[in-house]
């Protein structure tokens, strides 16, 4: 019976301390997996928190770049309402000068009457039509000086020789005796020569109309011109601006993704870690530090509620152990 005994005993207590060592290995095969977890977590966490901070980096230059874009689009705008009230009120002006202009030409209009009827019927325009009609015209002293620059050049040429260069040279000599004629008879003409100095104001009048009518098209033109190119700038500007805030989005929606990530891994990360410690105090006879685990969870509910946590902060709830 002692030997039964001791036999049971000794069989006992091997089979107690196989079961030991049993339990002891299952122990250290659940920590080294929960470890290279815990690792890998780790590692999870760090990738998440990197890009969400790259993200984050980027949605400030988007934010930037955009506000300045936007910044840029208002002040062209102001330019193109500018422009544009500037060419509205050089349109006015061309209107008023052009007005301006129809009254001179009527003025030139009526001192070419004047200065006709100052001449005589003889001097009054023919209707006829054709070469005939043209060379029927009564001469004035601008047709006899015209015929006498043609005749004068066409001889210095060499074009008129032998009988024609003498017919020539009788035709400019008369030509020139019919011009002192009618120069004669139009001074001792005073309507005419008044008639000739109101058609001379006439047409100066008409003139500065003219030129003031063109020149305020012209800026009128310049500003139609500067408001288009303004215009087409603010549609540049304002596309750049546009895509920023495309960027800007998009990297906020990556950024929050990512920090969706990191948060889940910190929560998994801690789990983790609370059960190596609590396996740590169990062999070890110790229970967990309670201050440690508050502190983390003050982390944890700072980060969870938007609030921005320091670097140091960040590192501490990775290392939490």
């Amino acid at each position: 019976m002692k030997r039964l005994n001791v036999k049971g005993r000794s069989l006992g207590q091997c089979e107690g301390g196989n079961l030991t060592r049993t339990g002891e290995i299952g122990m250290d095969e659940l920590k080294t997996q929960l470890e290279e977890r815990r690792k890998m977590v780790d590692e999870k966490a760090t990738s998440y928190r990197t890009v969400r901070d790259e993200c984050n980096d980027n949605s400030k230059k988007f934010t930037a770049t955009r506000n300045e874009m936007n910044s840029e689009v208002r002040e062209l705008i102001v330019q193109v309402r500018e422009q544009r009230e500037i060419r509205e009120q050089m349109n006015e002006i061309v209107r008023d000068k052009k007005a301006i202009r129809a009254e001179a030409n009527k003025e030139v209009r009526a001192a070419k009457e004047a200065l006709n009827a100052a001449k005589g019927p003889e001097a009054a325009p023919q209707r006829d039509e054709g070469r005939r009609g043209r060379r029927d015209r009564p001469d004035t002293i601008h047709s006899l000086r015209r015929e006498l620059i043609r005749l004068e050049n066409e001889f210095e040429m060499g074009r008129h020789t032998g009988k024609n260069e003498t017919k020539v040279m009788k035709r400019m000599k008369e030509i020139s005796a019919k011009i002192q004629k009618m120069k004669i008879s139009e001074d001792s003409n005073t309507d005419l020569k008044e008639s000739r100095e109101s058609l001379r104001i006439a047409m100066e009048t008409q003139e500065t109309a003219h030129a003031a009518v063109e020149q305020a098209a012209e800026a009128a033109q310049e500003a139609h011109d500067l408001m288009l190119q303004w215009n087409k700038e603010v549609d540049t500007q304002r596309e750049k601006a546009e895509s920023a805030h495309r960027k800007l989005r998009n990297s906020k929606k990556e950024a929050d993704k990512n920090h969706r990530g990191y948060i889940v891994s910190l929560r998994c990360l801690h789990s983790i870690q609370d059960m190596l410690r609590a396996m740590r105090g169990a062999s070890s006879g110790e229970g967990q530090r309670p201050s440690a685990r508050v502190e983390v969870q003050d982390l944890m509910g700072k980060l969870m509620s938007g609030e921005t946590l320091s670097t140091e902060e960040l590192m501490q709830l990775q290392r939490y152990d």
